[in-house]
This record gives C-alpha cells, structure tokens and sequence, in this order.
C-alpha cells in the first residue's frame, strides 16, 4: 500500500502511527512525500492563500489518478467539501483537542504589549478577547521552526495544538489554554478511494466516538461556512450524551456568539445542522457576512 503524505515532521509522525497500525494486520507499506500548496507557501498566514484545501489538495489528485491508495491527514485540513470519489476510512482515536501557550508565562502573566506568534483567525481572536494588550504577530513553519523563532526571541509566546506536542514527544513549557478549538482539532484521518482493497484495509482503525465528534464538528463547520478566514471555535465531546460548544467572534475579539448544548447520540446529524442553523441566526451569519467583507476589502 502506497500512503500519501506531507513531509513536515508531525505529519510524519502521524503517517507511521498508521503504518504501525497496519503492520500488525501483516499489512506493508511505503510512504509517498507530497508537497502541498500549503508548504509550498510556508511564509505567507494560510487566510492569504487561494482556496480551500491547501494541505490535501495536491494529495486528493495523486490518490484520484491511482497513484497512492491512501493519505493520512490532521483532520481539520479536510474540506468539508469533497471529491465524491474520496471517502475519510478511518478516523483515529482522538488526541487532546485543545490549545496550548508555549511560553514560560502562563497567559495572565505575559506582560502588556507581549508579542503572541500565531496564524490562525481564531486563536488571535480569542487571545484579543481576554487579552486585548497583546500584540498578536503571524508564525508560519513547521513545528521545529516555529519553537526555533520563540527561543531566538522572536517571540514572548506561541500557540500550538496540544496534539502536536504530544505526538512529537517534545517537552517544552506549555500551558493549556480556555479556548475551543478548531473543529477536528487533534484528531488524524485517513482517507482512501470508495470502494476500494485500501478502504476495506483502514476502515478497521476507525474509532466510533471520535468520529462522531468530528462528524458533529464538521456538520456545524459546514452550516456556518466562512472557511478558515472566520474565528470561530467548535467542540464536540462524546460520551452518553454529546456535548456541544460553539462560537463565532469578531477579528479583534470584540464579540462573540456561542451556543452550548447536549444532544442524542441517536439523531447527532440533523442536532449539528440546528446548532449551526441556531448559532447562525444569534448573530453569527451577521459577524461571518462582516468578516469575509473585511478580510477580503
């Protein structure tokens, strides 16, 4: 079996995590190294790149021309929207979800006009919302780089997905932070063609719970739209019932509209697409509408 993926470090890791999983089925397999639109532009924030995709686009047409039986990808880089061919076989046990500040401060002790690293809308915007003295400054590279320019003093903070550390197995001062993440955050997939010997092979791996997490996450991901340009946060944690948080806040963190809610395990899909439908008719469609029409000029 040939498996796609990109050559960062992390997604390293993650791809032998499932060429460890299929050893043990007497299964082998080679890795294919991908270059995606997304580390191709490892210097400009993501929200500056065209499309949607840009970490499994090149990797969907290698697996759509046979060239690869199967990709492994952090799940948040999946499109909600994809190639009717392509199928998510496997999503595996999920890791921690959350956020974490690399910093040897916790987050109320960085000093006024501290300087955070971060790309992503939403975590500038929660950082601003609790702590609106930060300057909030964009980090691109892969996990090495980024923790390279906060020991170089680049920065007095960074923010990184508790995952990434934990999978890398690196031991750096990390505190987690009180922010919903981004939907999938911390959860790997696996992806292959439909009806397919790979489909058959991964789908074995596929962990019930998490996927039903990220199946409510990504339901209320679509509903919302907006896309990676837009703040907004959205968790999902099963148990006997699922709970369920979501937000959408303003670029500065001015403000902010949530919805928390438990729902059945037995009807989570059409619950996901009312919770999308709910938070987007308290307001959140209005600050989506506002923050596309800024972003974009």
């Amino acid at each position: 079996m040939i498996i796609g993926s990109r050559g960062s470090a992390l997604a390293l890791v993650q791809t032998e995590l499932v060429r460890a999983l299929l050893r043990k089925k007497g299964i082998e397999s080679d890795i294919r190294i991908v270059k995606t639109t997304g580390d191709t532009f490892a210097d400009r924030p993501l929200r500056e790149l065209s499309g949607v995709g840009v970490f499994v686009r090149e990797i969907d047409e290698l697996m759509l021309g046979g060239e690869i039986d199967a990709a492994v990808h952090s799940m948040k880089d999946i499109p909600t929207e994809r190639p009717k061919e392509l199928i998510i076989a496997a999503v595996l046990r999920r890791s921690s979800p959350y956020d974490a500040l690399v910093s040897d401060y916790k987050l109320d002790e960085l000093p006024r006009g501290a300087i955070v690293g971060t790309s992503s809308m939403r975590r500038r915007a929660q950082l601003l919302r609790l702590r609106s003295d930060l300057i909030i400054q964009d980090i691109r590279g892969n996990v090495d780089t980024r923790l390279r320019k906060l020991r170089q003093g680049d920065y007095d903070a960074i923010i990184m997905a508790e995952a990434a550390l934990e999978r890398m197995d690196l031991v750096v001062e990390a505190k987690r932070l009180p922010f919903l993440p981004s939907a999938n955050q911390g959860t790997i997939a696996v992806v292959t063609k439909k009806g397919t010997e790979a489909e058959e092979c991964i789908r074995v791996f596929d962990h019930r719970p998490s996927r039903v997490e990220t199946e409510v996450e990504r339901t209320i991901l679509k509903v919302l739209g907006g896309g990676c340009i837009v703040p907004m946060g959205i968790l999902a944690q099963a148990n006997d019932e699922i709970a369920v948080q979501a937000e959408v806040l303003s670029p500065d963190g001015d403000r902010c509209v949530s919805i928390k809610r438990s729902i059945h395990v037995s009807n989570y899909k059409s619950a996901a697409v009312e919770i999308g439908t709910d938070l987007k008719n308290k307001g959140g469609a209005e600050l989506i509408e506002e923050t596309i029409k800024r972003i974009r000029g």
